[in-house]
């Protein structure tokens, strides 16, 4: 047996304040927090919006929308990721920004686990990554180059092995 080895992930996120972002990126982020107002979050009173700009230009929200029964609802970005992936298959998302007026610290405001692997999944249909820009109120913004600094051990297809 082989001496064990570690293994390290690195987390290289970018911290903006939001008028000091490039404006391709304000705009999005503004896009994700008038979405906001559009949530649907009565049980959990945790509202997010998102807005993904595809590579035709196009921006594309999506809100959160809960359900009494849990498992039954929709995080914002999945709305957004799916709503694009439904109206325009094969174009390429380019950016995704994510906001909420939550009471969340930007330090641990981010995708779910399901996000994180369906952001992932897009990702990997258009080789590509996709922007994420995240804010939380007026907190700091933080922006990465792809879903591989949130979700750096990711599940891939090539893991299904034969059974596809």
């Amino acid at each position: 047996m082989s001496a064990p080895r570690k293994i390290q992930a690195t987390c290289a996120l970018e911290l903006w304040d939001r008028e000091a972002l490039p404006e391709p990126d304000r705009e999005l982020l503004n896009a994700a927090h008038e979405a906001v107002t559009r949530a649907y979050a009565p049980y959990s009173g945790f509202r997010v919006g998102a807005a993904l700009r595809l590579e035709n230009g196009v921006i594309i929200t999506g809100t959160n929308q809960e359900n009494a029964a849990y498992p039954s609802g929709m995080c914002a970005e999945r709305v957004a990721l799916f709503h694009a992936g439904s109206l325009y298959p094969g174009m390429a998302v380019e950016a995704l920004a994510v906001a909420s007026d939550g009471q969340a610290q930007w330090e641990s405001f981010s995708p779910c686990g399901g996000c994180r692997q369906v952001i992932h999944e897009s990702q990997q249909r258009q080789s590509a990554p996709i922007r994420l820009i995240l804010q939380c109120r007026d907190q700091p913004v933080t922006v990465a180059d792809g879903i591989d600094q949130y979700l750096p051990f990711s599940f891939k297809a090539d893991g299904l092995g034969s059974s596809r």
